[in-house]
């Protein structure tokens, strides 16, 4: 897709390096004092449940702003069936171009891409002040549970839309996040230090 001077695209093995380091900068002391979704993306490559179609990128005058990428993964219906959904992310910009509208351009490419393909719900975890204006609402609105979240726990950050409308109609089940987004924090540092030094900051907000 080329709108104006943006270009959605295919992440290409030679981006590889430079996207990784594009996603360390976005997510850099956001979450937690440092950051371990570049090494996600690494690792999440290689992992069956990747859909390379759905590896996209962004670029700005030839160069990259943006990525956004997709795992296959399920809901376990209360009724035994297994509803094969996806989840998303991580989903970084520029930190110079975060809240101009890039990330709401991605993402939106992305769900339409998505759609296309076939694919008939997105789950993931994330804000619903951003993800709400892309259509997403709260997934227990849908009767889908996050897998190990005690009974009565904030299922906020819990985010659910549908891509085929209907697709979840009579399903009530538990999500499970696909394994490769689960890594070592040992590995994490190993792969960290192939980076330009960065400071890690305990900072307001942060969530781990």
């Amino acid at each position: 897709m080329n709108t104006n001077d943006d270009i959605i695209r295919l992440e290409k093995e030679k981006d590889y390096r430079a996207v990784e380091n594009l996603v360390r900068e976005a997510f850099w002391n956001v979450y937690r004092p440092g950051c371990s979704e570049h090494y996600v993306i690494h690792v999440l490559r290689n992992d069956p449940a990747f859909v390379k179609e759905l590896d996209l990128v962004m670029e700005r005058d030839g160069a990259l702003i943006g990525q956004n990428m997709f795992m296959r993964t399920v809901i376990e219906a209360d009724d035994g069936r297994v509803i094969p959904v996806l989840t998303m992310g991580p989903i970084g910009i520029a930190p110079s171009l975060k809240r101009q509208g890039y990330g709401k351009k991605l993402l939106d490419f992305s769900l339409e891409r998505a759609a296309a393909l076939g694919f008939g719900a997105v789950l993931f975890e994330g804000n619903i002040g951003f993800y709400g204006h892309s259509g997403f609402s709260y997934a227990r609105s849908f009767g889908i549970r996050y897998h190990d979240l005690p009974e009565g726990a904030d299922d906020s950050f819990f985010l659910c839309r549908e891509l085929i409308p209907g697709y979840l109609d009579g399903v009530t089940g538990v999500y499970r996040t696909p394994q490769g987004y689960y890594v070592d924090e040992r590995d994490v540092e190993e792969f960290d230090s192939a980076f330009p030094p960065k400071e890690k900051l305990r900072l307001p907000g942060q969530i781990f």
